[in-house]
């Protein structure tokens, strides 16, 4: 028996429950078990050929040394030119970070503001690493609710209610993981204006899936539309959705300089700088052509169309529409309460879940994973007959429930 104690950074967080339910998917396999696996956020297509290429080309040309702290300039000025063109985001180049993902910079922004005695309002349901990134930095997550009744998404209202003098950030997530719902221009505004008037608050912009996008509104970003934050926004976004580059780990952000410089200045003492060989790819998958993004977006939004039929066939099971990302939220609220074949009471999504797991070979993630019960997330980043034969499964489980 170890007598070392471990950080209360590390003992006060848990594991992450999405990377739990592909680990339990994975020992289930192990041992023989078919599973439908629904829990994976992470496309399940190729990095397109030309940015595997652009990064073959930097370790032929010997691009294998450090960059600088905040990432090439060719890579950027690609930021920078996406950032203006696509959202109507200006910014100096000193104002752009690049890390090794995105989820690092969301990290490191706030290891660089939150501790003890800050307050971070975390819209829920929520990506399930919110959290846990404030508790462990110190700060206190304060949950909003943000229920079906309000679009999943927080309201003017809500969020000034939310405020106090020790507020340090709102977080933004749009597309949202888990539900998939979009902020439009005009809910940003809303926003903003509420922000505005709390000058100590800062607001973090997560928009990974912004290009996964299949709202007739247009995307948009709060810096495009309410440019007067740009002392208060931090927009982070990177390649690893959209152009099917999760294990290249690289994101960006653009932000106020103050903060852009407390990034570096920690990354300058974590890992020195991002991979020089995925920043080249990076660079060509901003700047080159959209075409496979494109094609790889109307192959999600069949996948999503078939899903949300299937799943709102299923009686005690009912799923809002997703506006982009590559997730669905169906609620199970219908089948709270019913008995499963061998006399066990479904109290919760996660019983319900589980139910799934065992009876049916399907695995998705519980809702209270996210914030919001009762509901659970499933991923249509996989085939379509996989998800057709994985409501199939789910729609007899449920038939099963009495």
């Amino acid at each position: 028996m170890t007598h070392q104690k471990l950080a209360t950074r590390v003992t006060s967080i848990r594991v992450s429950p999405s990377v739990a339910a592909a680990q339990k998917v994975r020992d289930l396999k192990a041992q023989g078990r078919e599973i439908l696996n629904l829990t994976v956020g992470e496309p399940d297509f190729d990095t397109p050929d030309s940015i595997k290429a652009a990064g073959v080309q930097a370790i032929a040309e010997g691009d294998t040394k450090y960059t600088p702290v905040n990432g090439t300039d060719a890579l950027r000025k690609a930021v920078q030119h996406d950032f203006s063109t696509r959202l109507g985001i200006d910014c100096a180049l000193d104002r752009i970070c690049v890390g090794s993902g995105a989820k690092q910079i969301l990290f490191v922004a706030m290891m660089a503001t939150v501790e003890a005695g800050t307050e971070v309002i975390v819209p829920a349901p929520y990506w399930v690493s919110y959290p846990d990134m404030v508790v462990a930095n110190g700060g206190t997550p304060v949950i909003v609710p943000c229920g079906e009744d309000v679009g999943f998404k927080l309201t003017p209202e809500a969020l000034e209610a939310a405020i106090t003098d020790k507020t340090r950030w709102v977080i933004l997530n749009s597309p949202s993981n888990p539900t998939g719902v979009a902020y439009t221009g005009d809910e940003l505004r809303a926003l903003a204006a509420v922000i505005r008037r709390h000058p100590q608050v800062l607001v973090m912009c997560d928009e990974i899936y912004d290009r996964i996008w299949y709202a007739d509104f247009r995307t948009e970003s709060i810096l495009g539309v309410a440019p007067e934050l740009a002392e208060q926004a931090l927009v982070v976004n990177g390649v690893s959705k959209s152009y099917a580059m999760t294990g290249w780990r690289i994101g960006y952000a653009a932000g106020p300089k103050f903060l852009i410089d407390a990034i570096n200045k920690l990354q300058s003492q974590m890992s020195s700088c991002p991979s020089s060989i995925s920043q080249a790819a990076a660079a060509a998958a901003l700047t080159g052509p959209q075409g496979s993004v494109n094609a790889t977006v109307k192959v999600y939004r069949q996948r999503r169309d078939r899903a949300h039929e299937l799943i709102n066939q299923i009686p005690g099971l009912s799923c809002s529409l997703p506006d982009g990302a590559f997730y669905l939220y169906p609620s199970c609220a219908g089948v709270i309460g019913k008995t499963t074949p061998d006399g066990k009471r479904i109290e919760s999504d996660l019983d319900f879940v589980l139910y799934l797991l065992e009876q049916a070979g399907v695995a998705s993630v519980h809702g209270g994973a996210y914030g919001l019960e009762p509901y659970f997330r499933i991923s249509t980043a996989t085939s379509m007959e996989v998800i057709e034969a994985a409501c199939q499964k789910i729609a007899e489980a449920v038939a099963g429930l009495r």
